[in-house]
């Protein structure tokens, strides 16, 4: 998992390095995420010169869908979810976890975010301005390659999820989107593997009910391979999960 890789490397730091901004501690984040592969530490470091370090609270939205884009948020520690919401409902579309850039630079200063983003968990950021963004964009020509292979791995994954959501059970639905959500933002708990996520939430990820969902998690934790919690989920047998996501 690339979010354990991450937390792995940052253990090494000294605690009082890890207050504030720290080229050291960014070239390793930086080193590990998809949106920075093929850059040399050197060149991480250069990046990461121009960002400037911010912590969001629980809770704490980092943009609402419809404003302008105005920066690029990558992910130190902690977990976001992003969403849009129509009519009073929520729909979660993805979950990001250390590593991760919370969305795209956009190639106009006119274009809004499509969708909002709020802290799963007290989450530290590097969050890049966008005119400094443009400039790197023409100075990393890698940083493009990498946006456009992040986006296309993004495309599978929902065309993945729609064929899911037409065509399998909803228990299998659940254990494919909680296979995924272990990679992206799984942390080790005492046990298992915990995902940051409600009942409720999972429900939205996978297009069905709270009471199907809690349905389902009860029986797995029958069977002991899950231990649903009030706002998380914690994952005691992998295999297990995958027998099921395997049908």
């Amino acid at each position: 998992m690339v979010t354990a890789r991450i937390s792995a490397a940052l253990e090494g730091l000294d605690g009082p390095q890890r207050d504030e901004l720290n080229l050291a501690e960014c070239v390793v984040l930086m080193s590990a995420s998809a949106f920075f592969t093929g850059l040399s530490p050197q060149e991480c470091e250069e990046i990461a010169s121009s960002a400037r370090a911010r912590t969001f609270a629980r809770s704490e939205l980092l943009f609402a869908q419809g404003q302008p884009i105005r920066n690029l948020v990558l992910i130190q520690t902690g977990s976001v979810k992003l969403f849009q919401s129509a009519d009073g409902d929520q729909v979660i579309l993805w979950m990001n976890g250390s590593g991760d850039t919370v969305c795209m630079p956009a190639e106009s200063s006119d274009c809004s975010y499509t969708c909002s983003a709020r802290a799963m968990e007290k989450c530290r950021t590097l969050i890049w301005e966008y005119d400094s963004l443009q400039t790197l964009l023409v100075e990393y020509p890698q940083i493009r390659k990498n946006i456009s292979q992040i986006l296309s791995s993004r495309l599978n994954e929902l065309e993945e999820r729609f064929r899911e959501v037409a065509t399998a059970r909803v228990a299998k639905r659940v254990a494919l989107t909680l296979m995924r959500l272990l990679k992206q933002v799984g942390k080790m708990s005492e046990g298992g593997i915990e995902v940051l996520l409600s009942r409720e939430e999972l429900a939205q990820m996978t297009g069905t009910t709270l009471f199907t969902v809690s349905r389902i998690l009860s029986k797995w934790k029958d069977a002991g391979f899950v231990e649903p919690r009030r706002e998380a989920v914690v994952v005691l047998d992998q295999q297990r999960l995958m027998e099921e996501a395997d049908g």
